[in-house]
């Protein structure tokens, strides 16, 4: 995961390009953010915004990182198709 970067809130979030399984488009993003321990982590794909990892998080926290990916999913599409940028 190299290519869109932001940290909101102490949370650091990117993607990577875009994939393609069975002739579908997708691309993973992960968040994280520090602990006392290490990290807490939610990796998701899109579109769909289907968690398959996740450690860490409040269900609140997983809402707002979801309402977060659906109002910067244009531009993580953007991103990925162009090969990257940074947001801090």
């Amino acid at each position: 995961m190299s290519y869109y970067y932001s940290t909101v809130n102490g949370i650091t979030m990117n993607h990577s390009e875009i994939l393609e399984k069975d002739g579908f488009e997708f691309i993973r993003v992960h968040f994280e953010r520090p602990n006392g321990n290490g990290f807490d982590f939610l990796d998701m794909e899109i579109p769909g915004k289907v968690i398959y990892k996740s450690f860490g998080f409040s269900e609140d926290d997983i809402m707002d990182l979801k309402e977060y990916v659906r109002d910067n999913d244009s531009l993580i599409w953007e991103f990925a198709r162009n090969g990257g940028g940074m947001v801090a």
